[in-house]
């Protein structure tokens, strides 16, 4: 059944880490059957209690998965293998356009914003026992936050988008729970749900965000949580319209114990409006990080959301972090008021690259989507040697497989470095990689 490998161990702790040692190596491949409980219990010699302790432990860190009777198994994508090392890496003298990184020419300079930062932490030193939550920065997110029609909450900081997810999954679900998670969607995320034990659910998706029917069927399903992007969706690029978003809110109002997580990253360099969904459900969260408009360095995210939910989220990273660097916070509100970035020329300077890639693939036959944002994903149906074509071409694209769960092949295209001299003889390349593809669903 396990080939060479031998499990060992005489305490749970002990067989959990023989099998994810097993897992890490590649001894035990996705998909591979353990054995029974009772079975490797006689043959390690101890309790079958001790066995299902194991097993118990490694489905909560998403390294194996029970079916009932027909057994445990590893992961098909386990946690201790990520969905970034699906990845194309460009060689010399080949263009890297699946990274997914910001313009570093579109990043404000982030020297003024630290020295005033630094100047106010020597007038007032941060010290242990102070709040979490620097006041300038507070203020200035709860006024963004606001204007953009999130309903009143309390304001915690994370450090970035997907440590604020962890923490509000980790605050309301427990090992088993489904999520409802967009599909294709961001790699990160479609291997954090797995890791923390809990099962994602995938909902198809077209330019305005997340079917309602598919939220409606994985709500039914079971799904506890939903996680949606607001806009500048990765890898499709798609943002919630406000008819959409009036649809997702009735679905939602009609099941107000799941857990509505959204995702507003492209704060900043989108000049599309979110339309939250904020206040639909009892326990919700809205995340807003600074990472694309101001530089991924930039660990900060500010999170708002239900009393409840932030009081847990703040009392759970008093007891391990305790709080996120507040020069960090400092220089971002500093960021913030002196209006470093200028949004709207920003988010132009994306659209005109994605809008004209978008078009010109159009022009030749081939579909692709980007409605908002700086990515374009484009259906293949080849995936594999649509990348290896293009890569031969000179263009090293992301694989569709970093952000699928059921969702049909495709390619992410990241236009943010991108001269708009260089938007036709790239169309010219993926138009070769992948032929002319009929018009699909996400799905």
């Amino acid at each position: 059944m396990l080939g060479e490998y031998r499990i060992e161990g005489r305490r749970a702790s002990e067989i959990a880490a023989s099998v994810e040692h097993g897992v890490g190596t590649g001894a035990l491949e996705p998909g591979r059957l353990l054995p029974p409980m009772r079975e490797l219990a006689a043959a390690l010699g101890v309790n079958p209690n001790t066995v299902a302790a194991a097993y118990r432990t490694l489905r909560e860190r998403g390294v194996i998965e029970t079916a009932g009777r027909r057994g445990s198994r590893v992961r098909p994508r386990p946690a201790t293998t990520a969905r970034g090392a699906i990845r194309i890496d460009a060689p010399a003298g080949v263009r890297d356009v699946g990274e997914g990184n910001p313009d570093p020419a579109l990043l404000p300079p982030l020297g003024d914003a630290l020295a005033a930062a630094a100047r106010h932490n020597d007038d007032r030193p941060a010290l242990y026992g102070q709040a979490p939550v620097d006041e300038d920065f507070e203020r200035l997110a709860r006024a963004a936050l606001t204007a953009d029609g999130v309903p009143d909450g309390p304001v915690a900081v994370t450090s970035g988008s997907l440590d604020a997810v962890e923490r509000v999954l980790a605050a309301h679900l427990r090992p088993g729970d489904a999520v409802a998670l967009e599909d294709p969607g961001w790699g990160s995320l479609l291997d954090l749900v797995p890791a923390l034990g809990l099962k994602p659910v995938p909902v198809a998706l077209d330019d305005e965000g997340p079917l309602p029917a598919e939220v409606e069927r994985a709500l039914a399903a079971g799904a506890r949580a939903l996680i949606v992007t607001c806009r500048a969706q990765n890898p499709t690029g798609a943002a919630v319209g406000a008819a959409r978003a009036a649809q997702l809110r009735r679905v939602l109002e009609a099941r107000p114990g799941v857990l509505l997580i959204e995702d507003d990253h492209g704060h900043g360099f989108v000049d599309v409006p979110p339309r939250p969904l904020a206040g639909a459900t009892r326990h919700w969260a809205f995340v807003r990080s600074v990472a694309k408009a101001y530089g991924p360095d930039l660990r900060v995210a500010a999170l708002t959301g239900d009393a409840v939910t932030v009081d847990r989220v703040l009392g759970r990273q008093q007891l391990g972090p305790g709080w996120v660097s507040r020069l960090l916070q400092r220089a971002v509100a500093h960021l913030w008021e002196t209006g470093a970035v200028d949004a709207r020329a920003v988010a132009a300077a994306y659209g005109e690259r994605r809008d004209a890639l978008v078009r010109a693939l159009g022009e030749r036959g081939v579909e692709a989507r980007g409605r908002s944002g700086m990515n374009v994903w484009v259906p293949v149906a080849d995936e594999t040697g649509a990348v290896a074509r293009l890569l031969h071409a000179g263009w090293a694209v992301a694989p569709g497989a970093r952000f699928r769960l059921a969702a049909g092949p495709g390619v992410r295209i990241t236009v943010s470095g991108l001269p708009v001299a260089d938007i036709g003889p790239l169309a010219d390349a993926v138009t070769a990689a992948v032929g002319p593809v009929a018009a699909r669903s996400y799905g």
